[in-house]
Protein backbone atom coordinates (compact mmCIF):
# COMPACT_ATOMS: atom_id res chain seq x y z
CA UNK A 1 0.00 0.00 0.00
CA UNK A 2 2.91 2.45 0.84
CA UNK A 3 4.90 1.50 -1.91
CA UNK A 4 1.58 2.04 -4.51
CA UNK A 5 1.07 5.42 -2.53
CA UNK A 6 4.78 6.42 -3.46
CA UNK A 7 4.62 5.18 -7.30
CA UNK A 8 1.54 7.43 -7.49
CA UNK A 9 2.90 10.50 -5.63
CA UNK A 10 6.23 10.20 -7.67
CA UNK A 11 3.99 9.83 -11.01
CA UNK A 12 1.75 12.57 -10.06
CA UNK A 13 5.11 14.56 -9.99
CA UNK A 14 6.10 13.50 -12.77
CA UNK A 15 2.98 14.49 -14.91
CA UNK A 16 3.06 18.33 -13.10
CA UNK A 17 6.60 18.70 -14.41
CA UNK A 18 5.92 17.87 -17.87
CA UNK A 19 2.82 19.91 -18.45
CA UNK A 20 4.68 22.71 -16.70
CA UNK A 21 7.94 22.46 -18.27
CA UNK A 22 8.56 26.11 -19.39
CA UNK A 23 7.01 26.98 -15.73
CA UNK A 24 10.64 27.97 -13.97
CA UNK A 25 11.54 30.47 -16.80
CA UNK A 26 11.36 34.37 -16.48
CA UNK A 27 9.57 35.07 -19.93
CA UNK A 28 11.03 38.18 -20.17
CA UNK A 29 14.68 36.42 -20.69
CA UNK A 30 13.72 34.38 -23.17
CA UNK A 31 11.29 36.75 -25.64
CA UNK A 32 12.35 39.16 -27.88
CA UNK A 33 9.45 41.59 -26.36
CA UNK A 34 5.78 41.63 -25.29
CA UNK A 35 3.25 39.76 -26.83
CA UNK A 36 -0.11 40.79 -28.09
CA UNK A 37 -2.35 42.84 -25.17
CA UNK A 38 -4.75 40.10 -24.18
CA UNK A 39 -7.61 39.86 -21.50
CA UNK A 40 -6.24 37.48 -18.78
CA UNK A 41 -8.90 36.34 -17.34
CA UNK A 42 -11.17 36.01 -20.70
CA UNK A 43 -8.42 33.72 -21.77
CA UNK A 44 -8.13 31.64 -18.79
CA UNK A 45 -12.00 31.07 -19.15
CA UNK A 46 -11.54 30.50 -23.00
CA UNK A 47 -8.70 27.98 -21.98
CA UNK A 48 -10.75 25.60 -19.63
CA UNK A 49 -13.77 26.18 -21.16
CA UNK A 50 -12.54 23.70 -23.72
CA UNK A 51 -13.94 20.21 -22.62
CA UNK A 52 -10.50 18.34 -23.26
CA UNK A 53 -8.41 21.24 -21.74
CA UNK A 54 -10.94 21.07 -18.75
CA UNK A 55 -10.41 17.03 -18.09
CA UNK A 56 -6.46 17.67 -18.65
CA UNK A 57 -6.27 20.53 -16.14
CA UNK A 58 -8.78 18.93 -13.67
CA UNK A 59 -7.45 15.38 -13.64
CA UNK A 60 -3.83 16.58 -12.87
CA UNK A 61 -4.98 18.99 -10.10
CA UNK A 62 -6.81 16.60 -8.19
CA UNK A 63 -4.21 13.70 -9.25
CA UNK A 64 -1.31 15.88 -7.86
CA UNK A 65 -3.79 16.75 -4.59
CA UNK A 66 -4.84 13.17 -3.99
CA UNK A 67 -0.52 12.18 -4.44
CA UNK A 68 0.70 15.06 -2.15
CA UNK A 69 -2.15 13.97 0.17
CA UNK A 70 -1.34 9.92 -0.23
CA UNK A 71 2.39 10.89 0.61
CA UNK A 72 1.81 13.01 4.01
CA UNK A 73 -0.42 9.96 5.00
CA UNK A 74 2.15 7.75 4.88
CA UNK A 75 5.82 9.62 5.34
CA UNK A 76 5.85 9.09 9.17
CA UNK A 77 6.36 5.20 8.13
CA UNK A 78 8.71 5.80 5.66
CA UNK A 79 12.27 5.07 7.47
CA UNK A 80 13.87 6.59 4.16
CA UNK A 81 12.12 10.24 4.91
CA UNK A 82 13.67 10.29 8.55
CA UNK A 83 16.91 8.95 7.34
CA UNK A 84 17.17 11.51 4.87
CA UNK A 85 16.02 14.61 7.06
CA UNK A 86 18.59 14.11 9.25
CA UNK A 87 21.06 13.66 7.37
CA UNK A 88 20.29 17.15 5.89
CA UNK A 89 20.45 18.45 8.95
CA UNK A 90 23.91 17.97 9.39
CA UNK A 91 24.75 20.11 6.39
CA UNK A 92 23.01 23.14 7.96
CA UNK A 93 26.72 24.92 8.12
CA UNK A 94 27.10 24.40 4.61
CA UNK A 95 24.07 26.69 3.85
CA UNK A 96 26.18 30.22 3.80
CA UNK A 97 28.24 28.83 1.68
CA UNK A 98 25.10 27.94 -0.32
CA UNK A 99 24.04 31.39 -0.34
CA UNK A 100 27.33 32.85 -1.30
CA UNK A 101 27.81 30.84 -4.28
CA UNK A 102 24.41 31.65 -5.37
CA UNK A 103 24.37 35.30 -4.75
CA UNK A 104 28.15 36.13 -5.75
CA UNK A 105 28.54 34.37 -9.08
CA UNK A 106 25.49 36.39 -10.67
CA UNK A 107 26.19 39.32 -9.50
CA UNK A 108 29.73 38.81 -10.82
CA UNK A 109 28.08 38.28 -14.64
CA UNK A 110 26.20 40.87 -13.95
CA UNK A 111 28.83 43.42 -13.58
CA UNK A 112 30.79 42.05 -16.36
CA UNK A 113 27.69 41.99 -18.80
CA UNK A 114 26.24 45.23 -17.72
CA UNK A 115 22.44 44.82 -16.14
CA UNK A 116 21.11 45.42 -12.80
CA UNK A 117 20.42 41.85 -10.91
CA UNK A 118 17.71 40.68 -13.92
CA UNK A 119 19.27 40.47 -17.67
CA UNK A 120 16.68 42.38 -18.80
CA UNK A 121 17.56 46.06 -17.11
CA UNK A 122 21.04 46.37 -18.57
CA UNK A 123 23.77 49.54 -18.36
CA UNK A 124 26.06 51.12 -20.61
CA UNK A 125 29.31 49.75 -19.52
CA UNK A 126 31.52 52.19 -20.84
CA UNK A 127 29.20 55.18 -19.59
CA UNK A 128 29.11 53.55 -16.30
CA UNK A 129 32.48 51.75 -15.02
CA UNK A 130 31.78 52.01 -11.49
CA UNK A 131 28.27 50.64 -11.44
CA UNK A 132 30.29 48.23 -13.15
CA UNK A 133 32.81 47.86 -10.48
CA UNK A 134 30.82 47.65 -7.63
CA UNK A 135 28.65 44.66 -9.29
CA UNK A 136 31.80 42.90 -9.33
CA UNK A 137 33.45 44.01 -6.21
CA UNK A 138 30.06 42.96 -4.25
CA UNK A 139 30.08 39.35 -6.29
CA UNK A 140 33.87 38.51 -5.95
CA UNK A 141 33.04 39.28 -1.69
CA UNK A 142 30.16 37.59 -1.10
CA UNK A 143 31.80 34.61 -3.34
CA UNK A 144 34.99 34.55 -1.20
CA UNK A 145 33.00 35.51 1.78
CA UNK A 146 35.14 38.67 3.00
CA UNK A 147 33.22 41.26 5.41
CA UNK A 148 29.91 39.28 4.28
CA UNK A 149 27.59 41.00 6.77
CA UNK A 150 28.76 44.95 5.27
CA UNK A 151 28.35 43.43 1.80
CA UNK A 152 25.37 42.23 1.78
CA UNK A 153 23.89 45.27 3.37
CA UNK A 154 25.46 47.46 0.64
CA UNK A 155 23.73 44.77 -1.87
CA UNK A 156 20.09 45.48 -0.70
CA UNK A 157 20.67 48.95 -0.27
CA UNK A 158 21.89 48.79 -4.19
CA UNK A 159 18.87 46.53 -4.85
CA UNK A 160 16.76 49.39 -3.88
CA UNK A 161 18.72 51.77 -5.90
CA UNK A 162 18.17 49.13 -9.21
CA UNK A 163 14.31 49.22 -8.45
CA UNK A 164 13.54 53.44 -8.46
CA UNK A 165 15.76 52.62 -11.69
CA UNK A 166 13.71 50.41 -13.00
CA UNK A 167 11.11 48.25 -11.39
CA UNK A 168 11.49 45.22 -13.46
CA UNK A 169 14.54 43.68 -11.58
CA UNK A 170 11.76 42.96 -9.22
CA UNK A 171 12.00 40.03 -11.93
CA UNK A 172 15.32 39.18 -9.91
CA UNK A 173 13.11 39.72 -6.55
CA UNK A 174 14.99 36.53 -5.03
CA UNK A 175 18.31 38.62 -4.55
CA UNK A 176 16.73 40.65 -1.27
CA UNK A 177 16.43 36.84 0.60
CA UNK A 178 19.79 35.90 -0.13
CA UNK A 179 21.15 39.15 1.22
CA UNK A 180 18.89 39.57 4.43
CA UNK A 181 20.20 35.75 5.26
CA UNK A 182 23.49 36.65 4.69
CA UNK A 183 23.11 39.66 7.00
CA UNK A 184 22.24 36.90 9.59
CA UNK A 185 24.46 34.15 9.40
CA UNK A 186 27.47 35.74 7.81
CA UNK A 187 30.10 34.26 5.58
CA UNK A 188 29.96 30.50 7.30
CA UNK A 189 32.65 28.42 6.41
CA UNK A 190 34.98 27.93 5.01
CA UNK A 191 34.86 31.70 3.96
CA UNK A 192 37.67 34.78 4.20
CA UNK A 193 35.58 35.73 7.18
CA UNK A 194 36.24 32.89 8.78
CA UNK A 195 39.91 32.75 8.79
CA UNK A 196 40.45 36.17 8.80
CA UNK A 197 38.76 36.47 12.33
CA UNK A 198 41.14 33.30 13.84
CA UNK A 199 44.33 35.33 12.35
CA UNK A 200 42.96 38.69 13.71
CA UNK A 201 41.88 37.53 16.76
CA UNK A 202 45.23 35.47 18.01
CA UNK A 203 47.70 37.49 20.06
CA UNK A 204 50.67 38.51 18.28
CA UNK A 205 49.44 38.22 14.69
CA UNK A 206 50.81 41.21 12.72
CA UNK A 207 47.18 41.44 10.86
CA UNK A 208 45.55 41.53 13.65
CA UNK A 209 46.88 45.06 14.72
CA UNK A 210 46.01 46.69 11.59
CA UNK A 211 42.43 45.28 10.73
CA UNK A 212 39.65 46.79 12.61
CA UNK A 213 37.18 44.53 10.90
CA UNK A 214 37.04 41.20 11.84
CA UNK A 215 37.44 41.94 15.43
CA UNK A 216 33.74 42.43 15.52
CA UNK A 217 32.87 39.02 13.72
CA UNK A 218 32.05 37.37 17.08
CA UNK A 219 30.59 39.98 18.28
CA UNK A 220 27.90 40.26 15.02
CA UNK A 221 27.77 36.14 15.45
CA UNK A 222 26.50 36.53 18.78
CA UNK A 223 24.19 39.75 17.89
CA UNK A 224 22.19 37.79 15.00
CA UNK A 225 22.33 34.34 17.08
CA UNK A 226 18.62 34.68 17.86
CA UNK A 227 17.63 35.14 14.60
CA UNK A 228 19.77 32.18 12.55
CA UNK A 229 16.24 30.07 13.55
CA UNK A 230 14.47 32.58 11.07
CA UNK A 231 16.69 32.15 7.91
CA UNK A 232 14.57 29.18 6.38
CA UNK A 233 11.50 31.37 6.52
CA UNK A 234 12.91 34.37 5.38
CA UNK A 235 14.46 32.25 2.52
CA UNK A 236 11.75 30.24 1.58
CA UNK A 237 9.08 32.66 1.59
CA UNK A 238 11.39 35.15 -0.38
CA UNK A 239 11.49 32.13 -2.99
CA UNK A 240 7.75 31.38 -2.82
CA UNK A 241 7.07 35.30 -3.38
CA UNK A 242 9.08 34.95 -6.86
CA UNK A 243 7.19 31.88 -7.37
CA UNK A 244 4.20 33.65 -7.54
CA UNK A 245 5.26 36.20 -9.18
CA UNK A 246 6.51 34.79 -12.26
CA UNK A 247 3.21 32.45 -12.31
CA UNK A 248 0.71 35.29 -11.88
CA UNK A 249 2.47 38.26 -13.37
CA UNK A 250 4.95 36.50 -16.08
CA UNK A 251 2.13 33.84 -17.46
CA UNK A 252 -1.83 34.31 -16.44
CA UNK A 253 -1.51 37.40 -16.02
CA UNK A 254 0.47 38.32 -19.46
CA UNK A 255 -0.76 35.12 -21.47
CA UNK A 256 0.65 37.03 -25.11
CA UNK A 257 3.69 36.91 -23.72
CA UNK A 258 4.25 33.51 -22.61
CA UNK A 259 2.29 32.33 -25.66
CA UNK A 260 5.56 33.60 -27.32
CA UNK A 261 7.23 31.35 -25.26
CA UNK A 262 5.14 28.18 -26.23
CA UNK A 263 5.59 29.26 -29.94
CA UNK A 264 9.15 29.47 -29.74
CA UNK A 265 10.40 26.43 -28.73
CA UNK A 266 7.39 24.47 -30.07
CA UNK A 267 6.27 23.04 -26.44
CA UNK A 268 2.94 21.95 -28.22
CA UNK A 269 5.44 19.20 -30.18
CA UNK A 270 6.67 18.02 -27.12
CA UNK A 271 3.31 17.40 -25.39
CA UNK A 272 0.21 17.81 -28.10
CA UNK A 273 -1.35 19.91 -25.71
CA UNK A 274 -3.58 23.05 -26.50
CA UNK A 275 -0.94 25.79 -26.28
CA UNK A 276 -3.34 28.09 -23.80
CA UNK A 277 -3.12 24.82 -21.65
CA UNK A 278 0.84 25.14 -21.70
CA UNK A 279 0.48 28.92 -20.49
CA UNK A 280 -2.29 28.06 -18.24
CA UNK A 281 -0.59 25.23 -16.92
CA UNK A 282 2.64 26.25 -16.13
CA UNK A 283 1.09 29.75 -13.97
CA UNK A 284 -0.66 27.42 -11.96
CA UNK A 285 2.42 25.30 -10.65
CA UNK A 286 4.44 27.93 -10.46
CA UNK A 287 1.68 30.06 -7.89
CA UNK A 288 1.34 26.61 -6.32
CA UNK A 289 4.65 25.69 -5.70
CA UNK A 290 5.41 29.71 -4.69
CA UNK A 291 2.17 29.66 -2.37
CA UNK A 292 3.60 26.10 -0.68
CA UNK A 293 6.66 27.67 -0.14
CA UNK A 294 4.88 31.02 1.51
CA UNK A 295 2.73 28.70 3.73
CA UNK A 296 5.50 25.58 4.79
CA UNK A 297 3.46 23.08 3.34
CA UNK A 298 5.18 20.03 1.87
CA UNK A 299 8.28 22.77 1.87
CA UNK A 300 11.28 19.99 0.97
CA UNK A 301 8.83 18.58 -1.54
CA UNK A 302 8.08 22.00 -3.16
CA UNK A 303 11.61 22.76 -2.98
CA UNK A 304 12.81 19.91 -4.80
CA UNK A 305 10.08 20.62 -7.55
CA UNK A 306 10.80 24.01 -8.04
CA UNK A 307 14.67 22.25 -8.45
CA UNK A 308 13.63 20.07 -11.13
CA UNK A 309 11.39 22.59 -12.77
CA UNK A 310 15.07 25.07 -12.71
CA UNK A 311 16.65 21.99 -14.32
CA UNK A 312 14.35 20.98 -17.28
CA UNK A 313 13.97 25.07 -18.32
CA UNK A 314 17.64 25.29 -18.90
CA UNK A 315 17.51 21.85 -21.21
CA UNK A 316 14.50 23.17 -22.89
CA UNK A 317 14.92 26.58 -22.84
CA UNK A 318 18.67 26.54 -24.45
CA UNK A 319 19.20 30.50 -24.53
CA UNK A 320 17.55 30.83 -21.29
CA UNK A 321 20.43 32.62 -18.87
CA UNK A 322 21.84 30.16 -16.76
CA UNK A 323 23.50 33.03 -14.31
CA UNK A 324 19.81 34.42 -13.74
CA UNK A 325 19.07 31.32 -12.36
CA UNK A 326 21.86 30.38 -10.17
CA UNK A 327 20.12 32.20 -7.68
CA UNK A 328 16.91 30.26 -7.66
CA UNK A 329 18.86 27.52 -7.51
CA UNK A 330 20.97 28.46 -5.24
CA UNK A 331 17.50 28.81 -2.86
CA UNK A 332 16.46 25.41 -3.29
CA UNK A 333 19.42 23.99 -2.23
CA UNK A 334 19.14 26.04 1.20
CA UNK A 335 15.09 25.61 1.39
CA UNK A 336 15.81 21.46 0.61
CA UNK A 337 18.29 21.23 2.95
CA UNK A 338 17.26 23.45 6.06
CA UNK A 339 13.45 22.60 5.60
CA UNK A 340 10.52 24.75 6.67
CA UNK A 341 11.89 26.64 9.79
CA UNK A 342 9.27 28.59 12.23
CA UNK A 343 6.12 29.84 11.54
CA UNK A 344 5.11 26.74 8.77
CA UNK A 345 2.64 24.71 8.02
CA UNK A 346 4.82 21.95 8.45
CA UNK A 347 6.03 22.87 11.71
CA UNK A 348 1.82 22.96 12.82
CA UNK A 349 0.53 19.63 11.64
CA UNK A 350 3.36 17.63 10.60
CA UNK A 351 3.19 14.15 12.75
CA UNK A 352 6.16 12.77 14.17
CA UNK A 353 8.57 10.46 12.01
CA UNK A 354 8.89 6.93 13.19
CA UNK A 355 12.67 5.81 14.29
CA UNK A 356 14.04 2.02 14.63
CA UNK A 357 14.68 2.55 18.15
CA UNK A 358 11.49 3.18 18.67
CA UNK A 359 12.00 7.43 19.32
CA UNK A 360 10.48 10.21 17.44
CA UNK A 361 11.50 13.04 15.89
CA UNK A 362 9.71 16.30 14.42
CA UNK A 363 9.50 16.80 11.22
CA UNK A 364 11.42 19.41 8.91
CA UNK A 365 10.06 19.26 5.45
Amino acid sequence: MVTRSIRGALGVALVVTVLSRPAAAHVDYVTDGPGAAMNALAFLLEVLSDPTNALLFGGVSVAGAVGVAAYLWVRPTITDVVVLREKLAGYADLVPWMLRLAGGLPLVGAGFQGYLFAPTVAFDLSANPLLRVLFIGLGFCVLFGLATRIVSAIGLLTYAWAFTVDPAVVLAVEYVPIFLSLLVVGGGRPSADDMLQDVASTPGTYYGRVDPIHHLKAFLDDATDPYRAYVPTILRVGMGVSFVYLGLFQKLADPGSALLVVAKYDLTAVVPVDPGLWVVGAGVTEMAVGLALIAGFFTRGAAAASFVLFTTTLFGLPDDPVLAHVTLFGMASAVFTMGAGPFSLDHRIGRPALKDDDETVSPAD
